[in-house]
């Protein structure tokens, strides 16, 4: 594959947990360098809802099987790159989230601790080891389907991009 990445072993994400949070980190910290990816998942059935990931390079289709439906295709088909992303000022960031087609949202989160919350879970993080309010702070930031909780584990969604996602002639 010219100019990517081929991962060899299928990533962790049917079981959720701590592998997965660490699959979804590592495809995330790809988009955020603009990296090519060619992985699959170590199942079809996930259990959690693969619309959040829309905006992570998606698995590669994989071998047809009777019987099997490829339940990514959808997840390939709406792919693009810059659906969702984050910025950072100083005291601030800002997310930019285009992932449902039929609407767009932009995140300013200046708030102290939801902002440290934010910045803390960009690697993959026991819910067990925080404290009450930056579990209510996850809680608030997967209500708005800004970070991924999977099986007592929490991991931020959007990357930090490095190559701006539009022409600059439209900002």
């Amino acid at each position: 594959m010219t100019g990517g990445q081929v991962v060899d072993e299928p990533l962790p994400l049917a079981a959720g947990g701590r592998g997965a949070a660490d699959a979804v980190r590592f495809l995330r910290d790809c988009q955020s360098q603009a990296l090519t990816v060619r992985w699959v998942p170590d199942s079809d059935a996930l259990p959690f809802d693969t619309a959040l990931l829309h905006h992570l390079p998606p698995p590669a289709p994989r071998p047809a099987s009777p019987g099997r439906s490829d339940g990514a295709a959808v997840w390939r088909s709406r792919y693009a790159y810059g659906l969702l992303y984050h910025r950072r000022g100083p005291d601030f960031v800002t997310v930019m989230d285009r992932r449902d087609p039929s609407t767009s949202a932009r995140f300013t989160i200046d708030q102290p601790s939801l902002l440290g919350t934010f910045l803390a879970v960009q690697e993959p993080t026991a819910l067990d080891a925080l404290d009450a309010t930056r579990r209510e702070d996850v809680s608030l930031l997967a209500d708005e389907r800004l970070v991924l909780v999977t099986q007592g584990w929490v991991v931020a969604l959007p990357p930090r991009l490095r190559r701006w996602p539009v022409p600059c002639t439209s900002v």
